[in-house]
């Protein structure tokens, strides 16, 4: 019978491998990484969310590591500076394939409905000062929140932008200033008609066919989904687009998930993968190390219906508080979440330091997991040009002198000097 006449059953195993093959998680590369393949990346998460956030490499270069492997961070650099990606607002800032421009205009048109990311009562209250910026840029160039001296006597922390920063940013949300380039990181802005000079509003596609199209598109890197899932990953308001409608014009697939009451939704494009993995015949065989940005884990709630993994980022937590430290990084093994390492790369010492490696409870530790584990965290500090990898703390404890062993000669136990 075709799949297209009956509704797929999968196991939850299934499921989360589904997942995980849209995700481009499945199973190692088997080629060396060429730059091409970062966008490909991209364009098959949708977007790749931006953390400023570096104990550690930064949140987009380690999802694309974690995907591609061993690659040169400087690519992502490069395709945006091509004019390959650009930034703006999607499931939150994020890199985007420069042909989704036209998808995310309407957010442009109208800043007002985005919340925090733009301030009209500023722009009103300072027109003088942004169109005085505005002419700067159209006269000078480019330019970077840096290039501008604070004045106001603030510390610049997060809520305290220097002026110039805050209306850079609206100028960003509306639509009228793009990022041309990053310099350290640092947004370069640019008026956006010299950005991307060849685009019209005359080629502005329909609200309704942009909403249908994020739906569909969340349903493809998914590869599954709920309904429930399905705003959050282009972040979405309302009224959402009813996955039921689409199924019934044959847009999506139905299916169902082993203990799960709520249906299901597969993009027919992952048609032969849904039907290996209701087979069972897709094989998760990746360990790597996750970013807690990745679009895996960034719906904390669906982390949780999906693996049974229960994530919080506890950076902005006060330390007392916390119960697995700063940045922990989730730990992918096999199509399981098994736990979650609070890592710091000390590069000039040439130390990739695990602050606490913390498995999930009533995981059975097993020689095989030991060596996942402990391979994906080599692989990782060499990327990061770490030669030694160094453990101060495993749960449960019978682990940490296991894994290491496991790493081998260049891995200690004890405090990072």
């Amino acid at each position: 019978m075709s799949i297209y006449a009956s509704k797929l059953h999968l196991s939850l195993s299934g499921a989360r491998a589904l997942h995980l093959a849209a995700q481009g998680l499945l199973q190692p590369r088997r080629r060396k990484a060429v730059k091409a393949d970062v966008l490909e990346a991209i364009r098959r998460m949708q977007m790749l969310q931006i953390d400023t956030i570096n104990v550690v490499a930064r949140s987009p270069y380690l999802v694309l590591w974690s995907r591609l492997g061993d690659y040169p961070p400087a690519w992502l650099d490069e395709l945006l500076a091509e004019g390959s990606l650009f930034e703006y607002w999607a499931h939150e800032a994020c890199f985007l394939p420069i042909e989704d421009y036209g998808l995310y205009r309407h957010r442009m048109l109208d800043p007002a409905a985005m919340g925090w990311k733009y301030s009209g009562a500023w722009m009103r209250e300072r027109a003088g000062e942004v169109a005085a910026l505005l002419a700067h840029i159209r006269s000078n160039g480019p330019v970077r929140s840096s290039d501008f001296e604070r004045s106001d006597g603030k510390s610049g922390g997060w809520w305290e932008w220097k002026p110039e920063k805050r209306s850079l940013e609206v100028l960003f949300t509306a639509g009228q200033l793009m990022i041309a380039r990053r310099h350290n990181f640092q947004r370069v802005y640019d008026l956006a008609e010299r950005v991307l000079p060849g685009w019209s509003d005359e080629r502005l596609p329909a609200l309704a066919d942009v909403r249908r199209t994020f739906a569909l598109r969340t349903v493809k890197a998914l590869g599954l989904a709920k309904a429930a899932w399905i705003p959050d990953y282009h972040r979405t308001r309302r009224p959402h687009v009813d996955p039921e409608a689409l199924a019934d014009e044959g847009l999506l697939l139905r299916a169902s998930v082993e203990g799960w009451d709520e249906p299901l939704y597969i993009h027919p494009d992952h048609a032969g993968l849904a039907r290996q993995a209701a087979a069972g015949l897709l094989a998760p065989t990746l360990t790597t190390i996750l970013s807690p940005f990745d679009p895996v884990v960034w719906d904390r709630r669906r982390a949780l219906e999906l693996f049974g993994f229960d994530y919080r980022l506890e950076c902005y937590t006060p330390a007392a508080k916390r119960r697995h430290g700063y940045f922990t990084l989730p730990l992918l093994r096999r199509g399981a979440l098994v736990g979650r390492v609070d890592a710091k790369a000390h590069r000039r010492a040439g130390i990739f330091e695990v602050k606490a490696a913390l498995f999930e409870p009533g995981l059975r530790v097993s020689d095989a997991l030991v060596r996942d584990v402990a391979g994906a965290l080599l692989r990782c500090a060499r990327w990061h040009g770490c030669t030694r990898v160094q453990v101060n703390r495993a749960e449960p404890e019978v682990l940490a002198a296991r894994l290491a062993l496991a790493l081998g000669a260049p891995a200690v136990l004890g405090q990072a000097a």
